[in-house]
């Protein structure tokens, strides 16, 4: 499942996997976002804090006929107000993946999965 666009000089296929891998990078210089987190909670309840090169596994990317839904995962600094953090981050994430790839952003879903003191 990729994003396809077709120009005068050929076509363009842009990976799931890139699109996941740009919107954890994207999410990761919003304020109050101490990183992502992976897909699944470990047994015990901690999220694990995603490296760079492994932003991939804390995003969903699904293709619907009108454009792609967006599910992340994602741990939050203390002390900050989480909604404020999720909307902004909502809206740069749209704005930004719909001007880089020229495709509809139908839906962004924030998942807090832990909240972290940064010291």
């Amino acid at each position: 499942m990729t994003v396809e666009k077709t120009t005068n000089y050929g076509s363009i296929s842009v990976s799931e996997e890139a699109v996941a891998a740009l919107a954890g990078g994207i999410i990761t210089e919003c304020y109050g976002v101490v990183g992502m987190a992976s897909k699944q909670v470990l047994r015990d309840g901690w999220a694990e804090l995603l490296k760079k090169e492994n932003y991939a596994r804390g995003v969903v990317v699904r293709r619907k006929e009108t454009g792609l839904e967006i599910d992340l995962y994602i741990i939050v600094s203390f002390g900050v107000r989480i909604s404020e953090v999720v909307a902004e981050a909502q809206k740069k994430i749209k704005y930004i993946l719909e001007k880089s790839l020229s495709v509809e952003i139908n839906a962004v879903n924030v998942f807090v999965q832990g909240v972290r003191v940064v010291a």
